[in-house]
């Protein structure tokens, strides 16, 4: 992979001169335009994702030069890291990721990924601020904040439970069945630390929807497609308040997410701040990887010109790692960030222009991010299997050379070493099926919500922490069984290519301004190559969607009928099973 190197003069005088103008930003003329391929939920699919890129750029005859995966991306190693993913022990399978791990295939595109709620947590954490999984493959950490090509990419990783959202990072191998589930929830000090960004953000990724954003798309096609999400859409309970929370803060131009198997398009219009001009968010959320489904977007975004080719660190970024660095847990106490109430010294831990600064001497002028993977645990090997292989720990070269540059705290480190009293009660190994227990009676303790309007915590809530969707872990399976890979191999013809990108009017509580330039959106959309009718079924929008939104926004909360009218079938029942490990393998499918 490219590399840029600065002289460290010219890089310093160059970034003092963009700081100085918090405008530069949005004033820089655009010269090239990169596509932008977007992932929804990988579940370890490396090798047909990769497959199916390099069938759209032929089909299209185009070059992807950078791909996103918005989450489950189950960087699996071996068979000790299977046993780190909350999953359902029959579907616990090496899948394609361990052979870029081991150099037995490289990566053909720049890949970058944030966590879902199936991953091999043990590999995630040697990487709390992010780092390479694999030659060409980078995760973002539980948050980070990355340059491409000029392009200023966020990401958030995990998704939202009340429970454990104000808890440090404690969990640690061998996980037992809370900690392997509550490794993956997102914490208030990663969206902390995001609320201090300050300078424009072109793109953002989480797994799991900002709560709301589905009231500026078409909520009636998404009720028709997943019906038994219309309780929670009609309270503003489904999704992440964390999310929502950032996506008024940042107001990034695109956010990505996945999560709910479902493709889904918005156009969410903020309300101005002071003078300036309102900021549009365009927002998309895609499916899985399996046939016949919409989890692949090709994106349009203009590169920035003088940039560099590789991956750079972001400045801001890292000036608010290293302030909020002392901010940082390692054990299950609830914790409250600082707050403008009187109580703290310091609330404000936004970046000077003197701390970015400081980071770019720190980093002695190089912000490109190295090329310095290395592998911390033997790779899976197929003719030399370890069934009883058991999890490990390990810290990462990676995270202890950036820690060392910046005076950062290897979090994953520090837990390892029993550090600030950590109390951990470690059962058996988090790959173990438990047949006595339900997800309710794993003995969390929920604490009070920051969010006085989420339900996600609360037992007798109906919310997607608790359903089957329409049981995707076993249909969507058996399909491909029976299917058989030969539905990715799919000749040039066979696609019904969608011409745009269809995204509704923006949405907001004022009223917008005609925005033309806006509406010039990606180029064609894809999923799966398949037999024939790829992408047929794609429902045009209709004149009513404006009338269903404003119906869900003022309907209160009521019980879900046992069918629609017209429908094909009953809505999807709350299923219940007693092993622990499936019930919430199936249930954190869209734990919201």
């Amino acid at each position: 992979m490219s590399r840029s190197r600065y002289a460290t003069k010219t890089n310093t005088a160059n970034l003092a001169s963009s700081l100085t103008d918090r405008g530069l930003v949005n004033k820089i003329i655009c010269l090239h335009r990169m596509k932008i391929a977007v992932e929804g939920c990988c579940h370890g699919e490396l090798d047909k994702i990769y497959e199916t890129i390099e069938y759209l750029e032929q089909k299209e005859g185009v070059k992807v030069d950078l791909l996103l995966c918005c989450g489950d991306f189950q960087a699996v190693r071996n068979e000790g890291d299977l046993k780190c993913m909350a999953v359902p022990a029959k579907y616990r399978t090496m899948q394609t990721f361990y052979k870029y791990y081991s150099g037995e295939k490289a990566a053909p595109v720049l890949t970058i990924f944030i966590g879902g709620n199936h991953e091999a947590s043990n590999h995630l954490q040697e990487l709390p601020y992010g780092g390479w999984v694999a030659p060409n493959i980078y995760y973002l950490g539980y948050a980070g904040v990355i340059r491409y090509k000029g392009i200023r990419i966020g990401g958030l990783s995990g998704i939202f439970k009340s429970r454990d959202y104000r808890k440090g990072h404690h969990e640690f191998p061998p996980y037992n069945p809370e900690t392997l589930r509550s490794a993956y929830h997102i914490r208030n000090i990663e969206v902390f630390k995001l609320k201090q960004i300050q300078m424009p953000i072109d793109i953002f990724m989480s797994h799991d929807w900002p709560r709301g954003i589905y009231y500026y798309g078409s909520t009636k096609e998404l009720l028709r497609k997943k019906k038994f999400l219309r309780q929670e859409v009609e309270s503003n309970s489904l999704g992440s308040p964390a999310a929502e929370e950032l996506l008024a803060h940042l107001q990034p131009s695109y956010w990505f997410s996945a999560h709910l198997h479902v493709k889904f398009a918005a156009i969410m219009q903020h309300p101005p701040k002071g003078k300036s001009a309102p900021h549009v968010t365009k927002f998309l959320s895609l499916d899985k990887c399996l046939p016949h489904r919409e989890f692949l977007q090709i994106v349009d975004i203009p590169e920035r010109p003088g940039s560099s080719e590789g991956l750079e660190y972001d400045p801001e970024w890292l000036a608010i790692l290293k302030a909020t660095n002392t901010l940082q847990r390692t054990t299950p106490h609830p914790w409250n960030p600082p707050e403008n109430n009187g109580l703290h010294e310091r609330w404000d831990f936004s970046a000077s222009e003197a701390a970015m600064m400081q980071v770019v001497e720190d980093l002695s002028g190089d912000l490109g991010i190295p090329d310095n993977f290395s592998l911390t645990v033997p790779s899976y090997n197929p003719n030399k299997p370890h069934p009883q292989a058991t999890p490990s720990y390990n810290t990462n070269p990676q995270t202890t050379e950036l820690c060392a540059k910046l005076g950062l705290t290897d979090i994953y480190a520090q837990v390892g070493r029993g550090e600030d009293e950590v109390a951990r009660v470690q059962g058996s190994t988090g790959g173990e099926d438990d047949d006595d227990e339900d997800e309710d009676s794993l003995g969390s303790t929920d604490e009070p919500s920051e969010y006085p309007t989420d339900t996600s915590g609360l037992s007798g809530s109906f919310n997607p922490d608790e359903i089957t969707i329409e049981d995707e872990w076993e249909e969507e399976e058996l399909k491909a069984e029976v299917k058989g890979d030969e539905l990715f191999d799919a000749k040039a013809g066979e696609i019904h290519t969608p011409s745009r990108m269809v995204l509704p009017e923006p949405k907001c509580g004022v009223s917008p301004p005609p925005l033309p330039d806006l509406m010039n959106l990606p180029p064609p959309s894809h999923s799966t190559p398949a037999h024939a009718q790829f992408g047929a079924d794609r429902a045009a929008q209709g004149s009513g969607d404006d009338e269903d939104v404003t119906a869900a926004r003022i309907l209160k909360r009521t019980s879900i009928e046992s069918g629609d009218a017209g429908s094909r079938g009953p809505t999807p029942r709350i299923k219940r099973r007693n092993q622990v490990i499936y019930t919430a393998a199936e249930d954190d499918e869209c734990e919201g």
